[in-house]
């Protein structure tokens, strides 16, 4: 274990374990050492396994079966198995030669056993351990060519009675479930080596059936028994490479499982298999995906698989097909064709398709942007400006934002237009404050202020309101040019504030008070100013975080 320090096991556990796992140092027995790893039991409560391994490119892990250490924390008795290694790391080497000789004498043991004491032997460990049995059982079915054997066995590894509770697998048991489910990956390849490859692929078919089935039903927090999944992939995929099997059957195959939930366990991808399917088999591939499709149009499954073989296929026509039979009422999949057929160099098409999205949107106000922006973008790049004011102007009168605003002002600015553009969009903005002064009203306020109309913002704040921001944007923005106004929006919004305590709330009342100073320099009435503060102070002086800020800021 060279490279771990006392400080490797600190940063992993944590100040809390690290400083528990000091106390378990004398409960650790029964240390076993490998070559990179070092294994033993810890007793507390209970009696834990604990296993640290180094040697990794992620540097030092550890694994324990307590409840704390099978959520993947590293802890307590991972720190005093670690301080145990470092405290005997001189001894490390002997203990290690150690577990050699001890694995040597094994095996020259059972070396040396006539055929029937090892049959003894093997069937004593097999009465005591069911999980031994079952690996066995496995193998021996294997080896006997029993495929209805195998496949019983495959079910019964597969069941997650045994580990189930109310018919779910919690955390704390998945690991188990997962390696007993990892049986069926040896199974399978097992078959394969055999020379009974076609065997192989049917009961990896099956096995992946069952595992996807039950694969709800486990919390797979950790991911294991998704390993088994990709395993069990990889064992079909090497079965169909030994067995050949006819191409059209396999295409079959390849599309019913990505169509299906088991897809999301596997991960396999038909196009991996190109090469076994041939010509015949990619045209029955791509033959069965349409099909699909055009049974289920709206099936992302369906849309996905067939987009990705048509690509892969450079059909850029049957992508586009997909995408056309299922648009979205927004604009969005017009947008992407526009994007795909741009990336083909296609750009006259992909003008029109963005064109047709903004006429098919019943309403602007529901209108991808992402849509108006890349039109808009496509126009002032090809100098057709009034038409990108024009967009921008409808999609302005749509939503009436601060954002479509400024887009409408870059536009129209480009093009040489924004006097009447703005004027006719301040219209629409003060018939809205006017009819509807609680949506209308802050939209004109922010984009007055957008403008730097300082003086047309606090006319529209006066007569249609504003919020509480938007006056302490404009008296921020106009407290040189209208003190006195500006001083009655700070000491309106800091009246409530001193009723209110919490460091955040005095902060703001700092910065208020020192804008209410700098109104009273504009306006030469610092007596008016140290009166208001005095008083403040007075009401306040319990307050003594507030006190001490208003220190530090001369107030």
């Amino acid at each position: 274990m060279k490279g771990l320090t006392e400080a490797d096991l600190r940063s992993l556990a944590g100040a809390r374990s690290f400083e528990r796992g000091l106390g378990y140092v004398d409960a650790v027995s029964g240390v076993e050492v490998g070559d990179d790893w070092i294994r033993a039991s810890v007793h507390g409560a209970e009696r834990y396994e604990a296993e640290l391994t180094l040697g990794g490119r992620r540097g030092p892990m550890g694994q324990c079966d307590c409840p704390y250490g099978q959520e993947g924390n590293f802890c307590k008795h991972l720190v005093a198995l670690g301080l145990t290694v470092l405290a005997q790391e001189v001894d490390l080497p002997r203990q290690r030669e150690s577990a050699r000789n001890r694995a040597r004498g094994l095996d020259a043991w059972l070396s040396g056993l006539s055929r029937d004491e090892l049959l003894s032997a093997v069937r004593e460990e097999v009465a005591k351990d069911r999980q031994l049995r079952r690996r066995l059982e496995l193998r021996a079915a294997s080896a006997q060519g029993d495929l209805a054997g195998i496949r019983s066995r495959i079910r019964e590894l597969l069941d997650i009675g045994p580990y189930a509770q109310y018919g779910h697998v919690e955390y704390a048991d998945a690991r188990a479930y997962a390696d007993q489910a990892g049986q069926a990956v040896s199974a399978v390849r097992s078959l394969t080596a055999s020379g009974r490859a076609a065997d192989a692929m049917t009961v990896a078919r099956e096995a992946i059936g069952l595992l996807a089935g039950q694969f709800e039903s486990v919390d797979d927090s950790d991911g294991w028994l998704g390993q088994v999944g990709v395993d069990l992939a990889d064992a079909h995929h090497d079965a169909c490479r030994a067995a050949r099997p006819d191409p059209e059957e396999l295409a079959h195959w390849l599309v019913t499982h990505a169509l299906d939930d088991a897809a999301d366990l596997t991960d396999i991808d038909p196009l991996d298999y190109e090469d076994l399917l041939g010509e015949r088999g990619m045209a029955a591939l791509r033959q069965y995906a349409v099909e699909a499709w055009q049974a289920n149009r709206s099936g992302w499954a369906e849309k996905d698989l067939l987009q990705r073989l048509a690509k892969a296929g450079n059909d850029l026509d049957t992508v586009i097909a997909v995408h056309a039979a299922d648009l979205a009422p927004n604009g969005h999949t017009h947008l992407h064709i526009a994007r795909e057929l741009d990336a083909a160099g296609r750009s006259d098409e992909a003008l029109e398709w963005a064109e047709r999205g903004i006429r098919d949107v019943d309403d602007l106000t529901a209108v991808d942007t992402a849509l108006v922006d890349y039109l808009a973008d496509r126009h002032a790049q090809e100098d057709r400006l009034p038409a990108a004011v024009a967009l921008r102007r409808d999609h302005f009168a749509a939503r009436r934002t601060l954002l479509t605003y400024r887009q409408l002002r870059a536009a129209a600015r480009a093009a040489d237009r924004w006097p009447t553009e703005r004027a006719a969009a301040l219209d629409l903005l003060r018939a809205d404050a006017e009819q509807r002064a609680a949506r209308g009203a802050p939209v004109l306020v922010d984009v007055l202020l957008d403008d730097g109309d300082g003086d047309a913002a606090w006319r529209a704040a006066a007569d249609f309101g504003a919020y509480d921001h938007q006056w302490l944007a404009l008296a921020d923005q106009s407290r040189a040019a209208r003190p006195s106004d500006a001083l009655a929006v700070y000491r309106r919004l800091a009246a409530p504030l001193a009723g209110q305590v919490g460091n955040d709330v005095y902060e703001r009342l700092v910065s208020l008070l020192l804008s209410i100073r700098d109104c009273h320099r504009h306006l030469e009435s610092p007596d008016e100013y140290a009166a208001y503060v005095t008083e403040l102070r007075t009401a306040q002086k319990r307050k003594r975080n507030l006190m001490r800020l208003m220190d530090e800021h001369g107030l």
